[in-house]
């Protein structure tokens, strides 16, 4: 298994990189690398994506040189275990129940001794048995990336026995999610960022997973300066290429309208 982009970056202390893939084509994590990314964010929970196209999207990430982050929509360990022997890099799992639902996070994603991965010595990711099974498991418990996304009361309220598990990398914090559970609805809300910075350092005081922390997110918009002081490891950088396809259209129609009178 090759290196991991973004876990080679935060080691070095770096904040690495990723955008968003929410448009079902293999081509925009294509581009996501070739535009200089470290990561192809493809989020199965918020869109239609099937597995044979998340399969086909994780190829192409290899081939840009890009770390593939795969959102699941729940903490399914059969899913998660299909999309690891198909190559994925990284696990982001959502609305993570508390310790208990990351210690099944952890099982899911890590072999054995870190997790209860099942075994699969033919599958992508052992690059079809050409890799001897022993060193293909050690590779993918040292490679593979693994967030776990606390969202909801539990998994506030267990943010530190988290950040402390073996085998996590990455603590998420949803920003919607969050101003959700904390009844706020306006992003400027102190109350929002009071409790984006005592999570943030509940986790730095562990010393052991980083943060994860969108960039440019419309209910909480932070700068790359604001998210290094967080401690944040691993960002996705907003806007989604929707959203910049949207704003393209829209803009170049409107120079069309004013030429055209319309």
């Amino acid at each position: 298994m090759r290196q991991n982009r973004v876990k080679k970056l935060m080691r070095e202390g770096q904040l690495a990189l990723g955008k968003y893939v929410t448009m079902a084509d293999p081509q925009i994590v294509e581009i996501i690398g070739i535009a200089g990314f470290d990561a192809a964010f493809i989020d199965m929970e918020h869109t239609t994506f099937d597995l044979g196209l998340v399969e086909q999207m994780i190829r192409a990430a290899d081939l840009a040189g890009v770390t593939s982050m795969i959102r699941v929509p729940d903490n399914d360990a059969k899913l998660i275990l299909r999309l690891l022997d198909a190559g994925a890099e990284g696990i982001i799992v959502p609305h993570v129940d508390g310790i208990e639902g990351a210690k099944r996070a952890v099982d899911a994603v890590r072999y054995p001794p870190l997790g209860d991965r099942g075994a699969s010595a033919g599958s992508r990711a052992a690059r079809f048995g050409s890799v001897p099974y022993q060193e293909h498991s050690r590779q993918s418990n040292e490679e593979i990336l693994l967030s776990v996304m606390t969202e909801d009361d539990k998994g506030i309220n267990d943010i530190e026995k988290i950040a402390a598990l073996d085998g996590i990398d990455l603590v998420s914090i949803g920003p919607s999610d969050l101003s959700q559970a904390l009844g706020v609805t306006d992003p400027s809300d102190p109350r929002l960022m009071a409790k984006v910075t005592e999570m943030a350092n509940q986790v730095k005081s562990i010393g052991k997973a980083k943060l994860q922390f969108p960039m440019n997110h419309n209910a909480c918009p932070l700068t790359p300066t604001q998210l290094v002081g967080l401690g944040v490891g691993y960002t996705h950088v907003g806007p989604p290429p929707p959203s910049i396809l949207l704003r393209h259209m829209s803009e170049s129609l409107k120079v069309i309208h004013a030429e055209l009178g319309r």
